[in-house]
């Protein structure tokens, strides 16, 4: 299959464009490199040293498969984008191209205007153009469990639809789970829903929505392959996702900052199998669409004073709560529907100690890279 990866050169892209090419797919990464440029704006950086674009295509090329490169701002150059689609003509495509951390979409409203133009414009791009160029393209869209909020209000999180009965007519009925964003990141992938539901129902496109759980981890066996394939590894309060930080800070003697009382449960996942859920997604691409197509990309949920206690137990590590940046819940229950990827056959990475230790080698071996200072970065909202 050919397939474009939009924002194929982020945290979550790479591994996942090497992981589609080692499958025999033919791959196009387009992205505007705009997350590297944030790094040199917030002045924190990846612990692991990432090549450049050009090193990473070639090794890529090299070790994997047939991988290629477009440096395109799909928000920006529409039809720049059409084009694109009209020349080579994809079987399916990744959206990727998301400005991707909460605490960034909430630091002023220079980065929350940013996070909505480029976000909700460059999805709606990508759905305009497959309308009138190939319309039988297959969307599939990283999400975030963040859609549905962090409570059992609705008892367990269902995969994008929510069983309801209508008191008037006495009929059952499915809608979209009630959207409950808690930053200006996530209201924006809500939007995202809003637009592939119309996109879908008036047009008919093939869509499938992934709400993913909090990425953790680093490397995948593709990005091990060679030096310059490595992923990247974010350790800040903006772009650090918990566990990584935590790792990152118990390999520098730092301790573990846990917001609140750390009674927040989150779904998590591997960066491993966010790879794989793609591939899933993408290689299974016969389903009814009538309707937009959800599944709740994670693993397993875990609180946060949970994991900070698995990583005090394995490193000796101290831990230290801090006040919760974020306007959420103290604490909370969580409990999520995967059945629908497990379907087409995903078996999850699941946390343990030989995981965390091989997360641990690579932030000790990038020390020399670590900033104290970037540790508790987050605003506050």
């Amino acid at each position: 299959m050919k397939v474009i990866v939009f924002g194929g050169d982020g945290f979550c892209g790479w591994p996942t464009t090497l992981r589609l090419a080692k499958a025999g797919h033919k791959v196009m990464v387009v992205d505007n490199l705009s997350r590297r440029a944030i790094d040199d704006e917030l002045s924190s950086g990846s612990l692991t040293k990432i090549a450049n674009i050009r090193d990473r295509v070639a090794a890529a090329q090299e070790k994997i498969g047939d991988v290629e490169f477009c440096y395109l701002d799909i928000a920006a150059q529409p039809s720049e984008l059409r084009d694109l689609i009209k020349d080579f003509l994809p079987d399916a495509v990744v959206q990727f191209a998301e400005q991707r951390a909460a605490p960034y979409s909430m630091i002023g409203d220079r980065e929350r205007r940013y996070t909505v133009d480029n976000n909700i414009v460059g999805t709606h791009n990508i759905c305009s153009a497959i309308v009138d160029v190939k319309p039988d393209t297959h969307i599939i869209h990283l999400g975030t469990m963040g859609v549905y909020g962090y409570s059992k209000k609705f008892g367990k999180i269902p995969e994008g639809y929510l069983g309801i009965n209508i008191t008037q007519t006495k009929e059952d009925t499915e809608i979209l789970y009630p959207a409950n964003p808690g930053s200006v990141y996530h209201m924006t992938k809500c939007l995202d829903q809003l637009i592939f539901q119309f996109y879908n129902k008036n047009w008919g496109l093939k869509i499938t929505d992934l709400h993913q759980g909090i990425v953790w981890g680093v490397e995948t066996p593709e990005t091990k392959l060679d030096t310059r394939l490595v992923n990247r590894f974010d350790y800040d309060g903006i772009y650090g996702t918990v566990l990584n930080r935590f790792i990152s800070q118990a390999a520098n003697n730092v301790p573990l900052t846990v917001y609140g009382t750390g009674g927040q449960s989150r779904a998590f996942i591997h960066i491993s199998d966010t790879a794989e859920c793609i591939k899933l997604s993408v290689e299974n691409d016969v389903f009814d669409n009538s309707r937009v197509r959800i599944f709740n990309q994670v693993s397993e949920v875990k609180s946060v004073a949970g994991l900070a206690e698995v990583l005090r137990k394995i490193y000796n590590a101290d831990v230290q709560f801090v006040d919760n940046p974020r306007k959420e819940l103290a604490e909370n229950e969580l409990e999520v529907s995967n059945s629908g990827l497990r379907s087409l056959g995903f078996e999850p990475v699941m946390l343990d100690e030989a995981l965390i230790d091989d997360v641990r080698f690579v932030a000790d071996q990038s020390k020399v890279n670590f900033n104290k200072n970037n540790v508790l970065t987050s605003p506050k909202w």
